[in-house]
This record gives structure tokens, sequence and C-alpha cells, in this order.
């Protein structure tokens, strides 16, 4: 058997968990080339990977070392983002290539807080991100992100330019009130206008995501939104105990009853730390999340803690993956952007195809 083709078994039958598959099956070998002792290996995954790139490179190189003894191996990974598919007759937004809702099914369950650190987390991992704060009633990215007093301009008196923060281009109703105090006084209906003018009338620069902090539960406005929007995938956030599932249940539903791939659940408030000992407990119980994920037939993004370290630093302007973007909750929320980002790019979600591999003799 020459190098060429057992280089090709051997990417053939290592399987990434991100992927989810086999890496030729995927589709992420871009090249592969041989030159006498010495093979390269280009990968091109389809979600930014700035925080996984070294491992998944090393990972491959040990696993073709060990099926070619002698062989020098190298391996390069990069990534391109491409536009997914949204629900049927919709077309995707300009200078947006995914919108990626964040939902619900009550309030109180730390949503707002995941999509922030969500956004600045694919931002993190090399991705252009966006947020649209679709909370019209109780707007809270312009206080998370740290910009509650910040306008947006309109040089051509047509399009808004979102604000910039922390790398992340924000529109939010908030940033066009007078006040953090002033109320939204507004029915269903002149609501659900104004939101799709927040979002159609923004001059969105050319984002990988724009992630979409929707309002809590499944009604009218949200409704509205799931049918109007073009949203290529959705996550919903839930906390373990038994009332906020069943209701994170049927956000999820009404996802799918419009047409919208769940990339998964993300199971907040999973365990309380202890700010003085570090002690962690469950103390709204334990693997509400994974029995949610796998009764509705999804996935388990992961689990975040109760910490009030995220509470500090989203009241301050200064989420989490943004204060401390190499600390242990930070990680987490980055391997939770990465997964959802993977789950967009070949799960069910995923509309595109990928050029086969080509191999060469240097």
């Amino acid at each position: 058997m020459s190098d060429q083709v057992l280089l090709e078994a051997a990417l053939g039958g290592y399987v990434d968990p991100l992927l989810g598959r086999d890496l030729q099956s995927a589709g992420v070998t871009r090249r592969l080339s041989l030159d006498g002792a010495r093979a390269r290996v280009q990968l091109e995954l389809g979600y930014p990977a700035a925080g996984y790139r070294a491992a998944l490179a090393a990972a491959v190189q040990q696993h073709l070392a060990a099926a070619r003894p002698g062989l020098s191996v190298e391996v390069a990974v990069d990534w391109t983002i491409q536009p997914h598919a949204v629900q049927k007759g919709l077309q995707p937004l300009p200078g947006v290539k995914n919108v990626i809702a964040v939902a619900s099914g009550k309030g109180g369950v730390g949503k707002s807080t995941v999509a922030v650190n969500l956004a600045l987390a694919l931002h993190a991992e090399g991705a252009r991100v966006g947020i649209l704060d679709a909370d019209l009633y109780g707007p809270s990215q312009p206080l998370m992100l740290g910009s509650p007093r910040e306008k947006p301009t309109s040089p051509d008196g047509r399009r808004m330019h979102p604000i910039m923060a922390h790398g992340l281009q924000a529109m939010s109703i908030g940033f066009l009130l007078d006040s953090e105090a002033q109320p939204t006084i507004w029915r269903g209906p002149m609501a659900t206008q104004a939101l799709w003018q927040l979002l159609t009338e923004t001059a969105w620069d050319a984002l990988d995501y724009l992630v979409v902090d929707m309002p809590p539960g499944t009604g009218d406005i949200q409704l509205s939104l799931s049918q109007r929007v073009p949203v290529a995938g959705s996550v919903v956030v839930t906390t373990p105990q038994d009332v906020a599932l069943l209701d994170a249940r049927k956000g999820l539903e009404m996802f799918r009853k419009v047409g919208i791939p769940v990339l998964g659940i993300v199971e907040n408030m999973s365990t309380h730390v202890c700010s003085s000992c570090g002690h962690e407990e469950a103390i709204f119980g334990a693997g509400g999340g994974e029995r949610l994920a796998r009764a509705a037939g999804t996935e388990l993004l992961g689990q975040l803690p109760l910490d009030i370290r995220i509470r500090q630093q989203a009241d301050s302007g200064n989420p989490t993956v943004a204060a401390d973007p190499d600390g242990p909750l930070a990680q987490r929320y980055r391997d939770i952007a990465r997964l959802a980002a993977a789950r967009l790019a070949y799960g069910e979600a995923a509309n595109i195809g990928f050029p086969s591999i080509a191999v060469s003799d240097d």
C-alpha cells in the first residue's frame, strides 16, 4: 500500500468529536501532499476554531504518524465560514452570513448573559460577530456591553451603524432610548415592526454570525420573529429545574415548527460555586439539560455554573469572555460556542458541500 493511500485511509479513520464524523467524510481535508518522508495536510473547517486549532493539528499529526511510522507529518488547520440554510421562503440578511437565535422558554435563566458571552466566544474563536438585543421590553445588552449611553449614527439617514463593543457589532432598542429607565410601551405588532427595523436598518458589516438575544417565552413577538427573521440555527438556554425544562421544551418545539434547526441546549446555573470556599453544588437539580436534550433529540452543548463572577462581570459591562479570556469560565463559553458553530456547519443546519481531497506528489 502506497503512503498516499495509507494516509488517506488514516484520515478517513480519524473521527473528530466536534465534527461528529471522520475528516474525509466531513470534507475538511483540503490537501494532502507527500515529499519523500514528509507529509503535509491542510484542513479547512467550517467553523471558527482558534482555541482548538493546535489541539486538532497535534491529534491528527499523532494519528497519521502512528499509521506510518518514520513519516514526518505537518498539519495546518484553518477555517472558512459559509452561509447556511434559513427558513423556506426567507432570504439571508445583507451583510450577515448566519443568524443564531438564543432563546429560553421563560425569563430568569440567564439567557442574555449566555447570548453575549456566546457572541464574544465566537469572536474569540476567530469569527466576525454581531449581537442584536431582541428583547424590546427589557433590553440588557447595552449595559452588559458597557455602552448604555452610546447612540448609533446614521450618516446616510437610512441605515444605522451598529455600536462597537469588545469587538462585536451591537444593536439594541436600549441604544435609542433617552435613558436606561425609559420603558418601551408597545403592543405586539408595534414591537415586532420596531424589531424588524432594528434588524434590517442596521448596516451589519460582513458578519459570519449575528447572535440574536431573543425575548423569553413563546408568544406573539417570538413567533413573528421566528417566521420573519432568516435564522440558520438556534440555541435554547435552560436551568436544571423541572419548571424551566418544561418551558425550554416549548421554545425548542417552536423553532422546529417554523423550520429552524436547534443546534443544542445550554444548561445554565448547573451548579452553584461558593465564592468563599469554592464548593460546588447542584442546588437546582442535576442532569436536567441532558435529559431534555436526549428526549428532544438534540445535544447538550455545555453546562455553566452559577458563579458570582459571571454576574459581576456582566453588570460591569465587561462580560466573562472579555474580562478573563483565558480563565476557566471563558473556556466553557468558548467550548459551547465552538460546538454550536460546528453543529451549524456539519449538523442538520448545514446546506453546503465541501470540496474533495486533492492529493499530489511534490
